[in-house]
């Protein structure tokens, strides 16, 4: 079975948002189990149990990995660097080649310096 067909232009910057605080999140359960469960063996899990410590160290690191990766993403999508590609810039199944994608960001900052300069 062929893969879908990928596109190239993505969602609202909303969407991208909630994507970005999603990805954030599980990465700060996952890093926040890591950190919770060495500190839980290292020091003992203290006077609430080791549930609530355990549950406290993935929370908080959720937390603030979601927040940060949703800045993040906002501010990528937002980026003067999100360039809109021509459509003859893609291959036929929609995905685009590094090399040709680099090729294109440089001809378009040499084509910005060049308006800049008044040439």
């Amino acid at each position: 079975m062929p893969p879908p067909p990928q596109t190239v232009a993505g969602g609202s910057t909303f969407d991208k948002m909630k994507m970005g605080a999603i990805m954030g999140s599980c990465v700060g359960l996952t890093i926040g189990f890591i950190f919770g469960s060495f500190s839980v063996l290292r020091a003992g899990p203290g006077p609430r149990g080791l549930v609530a410590t355990l549950s406290q160290y993935m929370l908080s690191s959720a937390a603030t990995f979601g927040f940060f990766m949703s800045i993040g993403s906002v501010i990528r999508t937002e980026s003067q660097y999100a360039y809109a590609l021509p459509p003859n810039m893609t291959s036929p199944n929609g995905m685009i080649s590094q090399p040709v994608m680099m090729a294109w960001k440089r001809s378009e900052q040499r084509r910005k310096i060049d308006e800049d300069a008044g040439r």
